[in-house]
């Protein structure tokens, strides 16, 4: 299992200072959350071209298309969901991996699907070299969720959706929070939906830009 303090190395001082410059001065305060970010080692999700990028205040390419979200964008979607330690959370689009290790310091399980096999495939390999356990992949339609594994406590999704997908609201746990970009396949607005008696509240967060949410609840193929 992946602990503070465990990703020690010459790329820590930069992990601090990104911490320090690019998230707690855009007012991230959960401190769960900061030490997380504090102690993944960013540099092992990017193409190796990348490392010396890591740690810059932006999104880097990864393969088959697809990015590794900017670090500040990675710590606002996981402080919203607000986690505690005893959560299961789905993530909507593995990718490199980078935002599956941060969830799984913070929670007890994170269910994570991915479209694309490679990257799949890539996100883990460098898990298990992290020793990252309290985590199950799968490949297949993230839109659709995974209702094998649910309810869900909360749900992040790492690509700008139409609108809120139906299954993914339908798997939430009774106070569950999701989490997801909404709007165009080039700009959306950050929302967070929070699950209640009634139906559920919705709140805006910021503007982003993610790549677009394919699926046969979002995108299409």
């Amino acid at each position: 299992m992946l602990r503070p303090g465990d990703t020690e190395n010459k790329f820590a001082r930069r992990r601090r200072d990104m911490v320090r410059d690019q998230i707690e001065r855009k007012r991230i305060k959960d401190p769960r959350v900061l030490d997380a970010m504090r102690n993944v080692p960013r540099e092992k999700f990017v193409l190796p071209r990348d490392i010396p990028e890591a740690y810059a205040d932006t999104p880097l390419p990864i393969n088959c298309g697809q990015t590794i979200s900017q670090p500040y964008m990675v710590a606002l979607m996981t402080e919203c969901l607000q986690l505690k330690g005893s959560e299961k959370v789905l993530e909507i689009g593995t990718g490199s991996g980078y935002q599956t290790a941060i969830l799984c310091l913070l929670c007890e399980m994170v269910c994570s699907i991915e479209k694309h096999p490679e990257l799949s495939a890539m996100a883990s390999t460098v898990l298990e070299q992290l020793g990252v356990e309290n985590v199950r992949l799968t490949v297949g339609d993230g839109t659709k969720g995974w209702p094998e594994h649910a309810p869900y406590d909360g749900i992040i999704v790492t690509a700008g959706a139409p609108e809120f997908p139906r299954p993914l609201i339908e798997q939430l746990a009774p106070a569950g929070r999701l989490v997801i970009p909404v709007g165009g396949a080039f700009t959306q607005v950050l929302k967070r939906l929070v699950k209640t008696e009634e139906g559920y509240d919705v709140s805006d967060v910021c503007g982003c830009r993610f790549v677009p949410l394919v699926g046969e609840c979002g995108w299409g193929e």
